[in-house]
């Protein structure tokens, strides 16, 4: 007799698959590591801030001992910097944790989550490792159309996942919309926003979403130090919501999810303004570099808030994936998305100045 082990709806899930890594397609395509090019996971590609690595240095003498489990001094600093007391916070191992802690907290076999098509893949994978019913409201623009999603809840709905700026596409949602949106949503229903692109945006973009969560109790709003703070590797993530929220996720929460170099690092970085302003720069200039090539090459793209862009490759469903393989084949690494119902399209993260011209000449040369 054969037995299957774990519930229907665990064996049903696709494992998440992240972009492949420098030494992956060095061994693949015989090439050599120093002259790949990724641009695959919207990593910044200064890497890490100078001060969360003298932090990380100075952290080492403890690294026998296990971290604080419930993260005091990074607590502190996000305290200070967010202006909310430290049992509105939920630290994470990188914001995916987040998410994955509120689905498990909230949502229970036959709940319904809404999210938005063409949104981030960990979304529907939480909510499937629950045995969460996924409701996904078609996309406007390739962006959340917030209207529907809120005419989409049900009375099962116990989460919302709304990604600004939302990856893969790059889109944002005006904060005038966001608000109107919470204010329709239930207040049995728990709405994660998902930040994690948000120190991208541009000055007239902003908006102040912690005036929010002091407002609405079912807001739970995640964000990563992963991206614009330079810290990927380290997987440091965290949300902020009333106690009414942090108090059940944190009873979940692995005691130690976020190590002591990676809490030291987060410290340091969360302080580095300097830091944060040239990678916002360099974001900025990197976009206008790769969307000026695109409109040369005549490419459609979708205007982007995060650190990528989203850019068509070709009319054919299998565009994206041929384009992806010749590029690898150049040593240059982004990121198809068919997973995500987007075959024609290849995502590209914005690299340093030489790295995006090296992947704008692979990708002449490979569509020529």
């Amino acid at each position: 007799m054969t037995f299957q082990f774990g519930p229907d709806y665990v064996r049903a899930i696709a494992p998440y698959q992240a972009g492949k890594p420098i030494s992956e397609v060095a061994r693949e395509f015989g090439l050599d590591e120093t002259k790949i090019v990724k641009l695959a996971s919207n990593e910044n590609p200064l890497g890490m801030p100078e001060s969360a690595k003298q932090a990380m240095i100075a952290a080492l003498s403890e690294i026998g001992r296990y971290p604080d489990a419930n993260g005091f001094e990074l607590k502190r600093a996000i305290s200070a910097k967010y202006d909310v007391q430290q049992d509105w916070i939920t630290l994470g191992n990188g914001s995916n944790d987040i998410l994955e802690l509120a689905a498990h907290a909230f949502v229970q076999p036959g709940h319904s989550v809404v999210f938005a098509q063409y949104s981030f893949a960990v979304y529907p994978l939480a909510t499937q490792a629950v045995g969460g019913r996924a409701i996904e409201v078609p996309a406007r623009d390739y962006g959340h159309d917030l209207q529907a999603m809120a005419e989409a809840i049900t009375a099962d709905t116990r989460l919302v996942f709304v990604a600004n700026p939302n990856n893969p596409t790059g889109t944002f949602v005006p904060a005038a919309e966001i608000e109107a949106f919470l204010a329709k949503v239930p207040p049995q229903v728990v709405v994660v926003l998902d930040e994690a692109y948000n120190e991208y945006l541009a000055p007239e973009q902003q908006y102040d979403s912690i005036d929010w969560v002091r407002r609405y109790p079912n807001l739970l709003v995640s964000r990563t130090l992963s991206k614009a703070y330079g810290l990927a590797g380290l997987r440091v993530g965290f949300g902020i919501a009333q106690p009414v929220v942090t108090d059940l996720l944190n009873r979940i929460r692995q005691p130690f999810n976020v190590n002591s170099m990676a809490q030291a690092a987060a410290i340091a970085a969360l302080n580095d303004s300097d830091f944060l302003a040239r990678s916002a720069q360099l974001n900025r200039d990197g976009y206008c570099q790769l969307t000026a090539a695109f409109d040369a090459l005549g490419l459609e793209y979708v205007p982007s808030s995060g650190n990528f862009v989203l850019v068509r490759v070709g009319d054919d469903d299998g565009a994206g994936a041929r384009v992806n393989l010749a590029l690898l084949k150049e040593g240059v690494i982004v990121r198809p998305v068919g997973a995500y119902g987007l075959p024609q399209w290849l995502r590209v993260s914005i690299g340093l100045p030489e790295e995006n011209a090296a992947f704008i000449a692979a990708l002449k040369k490979v569509l020529s």
